[in-house]
């Protein structure tokens, strides 16, 4: 492999500069490819970029052939394109090395920001790069991962943050938009070296220890941790490349249990801790049971969705390929069959992914448990969805039954109620199913009984839940008492999911 970019402080600014400029942003590639390559480029298929790209001096396509696409540029559309850096100056960088009378990239830096920030990520060339497998030591880019991680992390403003498995800096430079000081570890010193010049880059500060998993902040406690952990379940079989990237070194789900049982200890009082994992799902037995096995013990709140659920077939399958490994060659019929046997061993018969957040309780109390499936899509920022019901969630644990029923609610502006009914039926005006239905955030439904859905129709803040039950169960002649109780998980539903704001 190539070696990894020198930070020159000399140069890097001409390097941020240049970028900007030739308009080598998110917004600026989608523009200059269009949505049929953009969006085939996302898939990770470069041939409609390079058509878009081919034979185009203009400085924006000139740095998409060289950085994202691996191609080499000639050295005078390189020195137009990166006027004050000039292709020297990228070769000096460690960014790209002569050939001949054209520059090629040594790495990929890739466009990556928010709503308010534009930033620029170097890692290790892709696949669509280098046309082969990747390298056991490969150091990741902008991925699916990160990017689903950045959308469901909470961003309040914190003193202190960990970026635990910092890879290329993805994590870091969003952490550093709302976190006082951020430290980021990883196992991979060439990780480190490409985190380190990401943030150099976009004039970032971020603190870099080196070391495997939560070992180089021993006895050190932070407000928030977030973590894209090699949490790849692969079997520890003869042949089976181990990526630094993606696996542990673990038995099966091991390093997810690890961070769960450990990193509590790393937490201030109310501070939390997020990160993606997969899991095993034994056969004839509950994902919730794994997890509630893991957090016996810990302490800590948790709140832990599963986003999907593979087969595991399908999970050999998109790990190999993810590896750049194709199917009918040698290593890929080899890995695939040392994974089913890995999984037949413990009698794994599904394998879970999804978003864990845990928090270390402020207070003396018992922590809450809550596991939920949310497999369908979300809402942009689900993030500040994150915040609102870990918020919601302590409060209710804190507060208990008496607040809940005796606060005054208010329906969120993005809840509508949808009623369907069986046209066919002996009463078709009468409701089959009432149905409560976020607009934003995890796009939640909730099933609501006539009870509920009269207290969701007049929550505007003036009445207490209690009363507007009771009056309620008036109008349905019912006991204030039977309608209360019965009303109750719902209501609490409704509370810790956002539906109704106090």
């Amino acid at each position: 492999m190539s070696a990894t970019p020198e930070i020159n402080p000399t140069l890097l600014p001409r390097l941020r500069a240049d970028l900007a400029a030739a308009g080598y942003t998110v917004e600026g590639v989608e523009v200059a490819l269009g949505p049929l390559a953009a969006g085939a480029l996302h898939r990770e298929q470069r041939l409609p970029a390079d058509l878009a790209t081919r034979d185009n001096p203009e400085p924006v396509r000139v740095l998409i052939r060289l950085f994202a696409l691996g191609f080499p540029v000639a050295w005078d559309d390189a020195d137009l394109a990166l006027p004050t850096l000039r292709a020297d100056g990228a070769v000096q960088l460690g960014i790209a090395r002569a050939e001949g009378a054209d520059l090629r990239a040594t790495c990929d830096l890739r466009p990556y920001g928010d709503e308010d920030h534009a930033w620029w990520v170097a890692s290790d060339l892709s696949e669509i790069a280098t046309g082969g497998p990747l390298a056991e030591s490969h150091v990741l880019g902008v991925g699916n991962a990160s990017t689903t991680l950045a959308e469901w992390t909470i961003r309040r403003t914190v003193a202190t943050a960990l970026d635990l498995g910092v890879g290329s800096g993805v994590q870091a430079l969003h952490l550093a938009t709302h976190a006082d000081h951020v430290t980021g570890t990883d196992l991979s010193a060439r990780a480190l070296r490409f985190a380190a010049f990401t943030a150099a880059l976009n004039d970032t500060d971020v603190e870099l220890q080196h070391g495997s998993l939560l070992a180089p902040v021993a006895g050190e406690r932070f407000d928030l941790v977030v973590s894209n952990p090699p949490f790849v379940i692969t079997p520890r079989a003869a042949g089976v490349p181990q990526y630094e990237y993606r696996d542990a070194g673990f038995v099966g789900d091991g390093v997810v249990e690890a961070l769960v049982r450990s990193v509590g200890e790393h937490l201030e009082p109310g501070g939390v801790a997020q990160f993606l994992g997969n899991w095993e799902i034994r056969r004839g037995a509950d994902w919730r049971d794994r997890w509630r096995g893991w957090l016996a013990g810990t302490g800590l709140d948790a709140w832990v969705i599963q986003r999907d659920v593979q087969d595991p077939a399908e999970y050999a399958e998109l790990w190999a390929r993810d590896a750049g490994q194709r199917q009918g060659a040698a290593i890929y019929e080899q890995m695939y069959a040392a994974w089913l046997a890995d999984f037949a061993d413990r009698d794994v018969e599904a394998i879970g992914f999804g978003v864990v957040t845990v928090q270390r309780p402020a207070t003396e109390r018992e922590p809450w448990i809550d596991l939920a499936v949310v497999s369908g899509p979300v809402a942009a920022g689900v993030g500040h969805a994150v915040d609102a019901g870990l918020i919601a969630r302590t409060a209710l644990a804190e507060r208990g039954e008496t607040w809940l029923l005796d606060t005054a609610w208010r329906v969120a502006p993005d809840v509508t109620v949808e009623r369907h009914t069986v046209p066919s039926s002996e009463h078709p005006d009468a409701p089959a199913a009432l149905l409560a239905r976020q607009g934003s955030g995890m796009l939640r439904v909730v099933t609501l009984d006539a009870a509920t859905a009269g207290l969701l129709g007049v929550c505007d803040g003036s009445l207490t839940a209690r009363v507007a039950l009771g009056v309620i169960a008036e109008l349905l002649g019912e006991s204030a008492a039977d309608t209360v109780a019965a009303a109750l998980p719902t209501l609490r539903a409704l509370v810790a999911d956002g539906f109704l704001h106090a």
